[in-house]
């Protein structure tokens, strides 16, 4: 391929990148004072949508919509109300699963003397700092093996 086209030219790579301007991506230039903010936010909302009260907040959305524009409850409106139903069964399902397995392992590190008890405190971690800690926990297991 001739130099300087779209796919010949081998500062393509590093040009998109940086974006045209020259300048890291925006995404690498924001801010990093809102994201444990907005962890914690979305975690909250995550949990608050496996709640009973999120079913009961639709099914008051979907009785103003009724009462207030019966007119543009036409199937898409049906649709929409289906999955708006549909995720919020599976946040509920996967919010109590979740829930299950953490009271199991809770009972399991409490049952095992030699458990550390660090490890029940992990429920209050952001992801990030769980997969931190697995990641250590598996390099520590494979020095063991290695010795």
């Amino acid at each position: 391929m001739a130099e300087g086209t779209l796919h010949g030219d081998r500062a393509f790579g590093a040009r998109l990148r940086a974006g045209l301007s020259g300048e890291p991506p925006v995404h690498r230039r924001r801010s990093r004072v809102m994201r444990p903010f907005h962890r914690t936010t979305l975690t909250r909302m995550g949990v608050f949508t496996a709640h009973p009260a999120a079913f009961v907040i639709v099914a008051v959305y979907v009785a103003a919509w009724l009462i207030f524009d019966l007119g543009s409850f036409d199937w898409h409106a049906i649709a929409t109300i289906a999955t708006w139903f549909m995720t919020l069964i599976i946040q509920r399902a996967e919010h109590w699963d979740t829930q299950a397995i953490h009271a199991k392992l809770d009972e399991l590190l409490r049952a095992e003397g030699r458990a550390r008890s660090e490890l029940t405190l992990l429920d209050d971690e952001e992801p990030e700092g769980i997969e931190r800690h697995r990641a250590q926990g598996n390099r520590l297991v494979s020095r063991a093996l290695l010795t």
